[in-house]
């Protein structure tokens, strides 16, 4: 995996060999090769890894994503900011399916990094309340759940936002026991 910096490096270099391509007469040689420069420049903003990543996370293969993140080693000095926070999200969809704890670093992580899409840092949001929720920090999960709502602009995730809000006033009742085995409980065990 390259630094990020060679890849800025290998763009100015192609682009510098474009104009003396235009120079020398070449027209068509430098208009490919100022291409050619922007495919490196546009690898520099969206990373290629990052990339093939979500296409195997449209089809559903978790373990081929999990590959493709892999081959990043060192995503500080690899990824901007914003690809490093999409990383993370990357990895909280993940293993959110296994370790909610380990799920919850990732999502922060995204969070305080930044996700260029509105629906991205809301669904970061969303499996933050959700897991807040289940670790009974009802507090943080409200908070978080009314900003997903409020990042949510085009209400993609409105279906999952209303049944996480009725979740959380299903918990917030008492629960009670109808039936037999119920009121034998609630008079104090068994009668024989």
């Amino acid at each position: 995996m390259f630094n990020k910096i060679y890849k800025l490096i290998l763009a100015v270099l192609i682009f510098a060999y474009a104009i003396y391509q235009f120079i020398e007469g070449f027209i068509g040689n430098g208009i490919m090769y100022i291409l050619l420069a922007g495919v490196f420049v546009f690898l520099y903003f969206k990373n290629e890894m990052i990339l093939l990543a979500f296409l195997r996370l449209r089809k559903q293969d978790f373990p081929g994503a999990k590959k493709w993140l892999d081959k990043i080693k060192n995503p500080k000095a690899c990824l901007v900011p914003k690809q490093e926070g999409y990383y993370n999200y990357i990895n909280g969809l993940m293993v959110s399916q296994t370790n909610i704890n380990e799920a919850e670093k990732y999502f922060k992580k995204a969070e305080k990094l930044g996700l260029n899409m509105s629906t991205d840092m809301a669904m970061t949001k969303l499996n933050l309340a959700g897991i807040a929720m289940t670790k009974n920090r009802r507090v943080e999960a409200e908070k978080l759940l009314s900003e997903a709502k409020g990042l949510d602009k085009h209400n993609m995730l409105g279906e999952q936002i209303k049944m996480m809000q009725d979740q959380m006033k299903m918990a917030r009742n008492p629960r009670q026991h109808f039936g037999k085995a119920a009121q034998r409980a609630a008079r104090g065990g068994r009668r024989y």
